[in-house]
C-alpha cells in the first residue's frame, strides 16, 4: 500500500461517517496541502477494487465510502443522510430464494430522518 492508500484507509475506517471522495481529499489536504483529488479518486478506487473499502452509492447522490465490514444502511429520502443499521445476515435467505450462488448485496432501506419529518 503506498502512504496515501494508507492514509485513505485509515481516514474512511476511522471515520463514524459516509465520507465523499470531496470530504477525504479535504481530510488528505491537511496532511499533503499538494495533493489532488484525481489522486484520491485513484487511490479510493483501489481500495475499492481490493475489497479494503465499501462503496455506497444512492442514486443523484454522490458515492460515499464505508468501511468494509458487513453491515446495512438507513438512507433519508430527504436529506440523504446515511445511518448504519444491522438487519442480520441475509445470505443463507437469499441463496434459498435464489436457488444459486450470487457475489453480494448491499441492503440500503429509504425512510425519513427525525429531522425530515419535523420540516414535513
Amino acid at each position: 500500500m503506498t502512504k496515501y492508500e494508507r492514509e485513505i484507509y485509515h481516514i474512511v475506517t476511522g471515520s463514524a461517517k459516509h465520507l465523499t471522495v470531496e470530504q477525504i481529499h479535504a481530510e488528505m489536504k491537511s496532511r499533503y496541502p499538494k495533493i489532488v483529488i484525481a489522486t484520491v479518486y485513484n487511490n479510493v478506487n483501489k481500495l475499492w477494487k481490493a475489497g479494503l473499502i465499501h462503496k455506497v452509492s444512492v442514486e443523484n447522490m454522490p458515492d460515499r465510502y464505508d468501511r468494509a465490514v458487513k453491515h446495512d444502511h438507513l438512507v433519508c429520502q430527504g436529506c440523504g443522510r446515511l445511518t448504519d443499521v444491522s438487519f442480520g445476515d441475509l445470505t443463507d435467505s437469499l441463496r434459498r430464494q435464489m436457488g444459486k450462488e450470487f457475489l453480494s448485496y448491499d441492503l440500503k432501506v429509504f425512510h425519513l430522518c427525525p429531522d425530515c419529518r419535523k420540516q414535513e
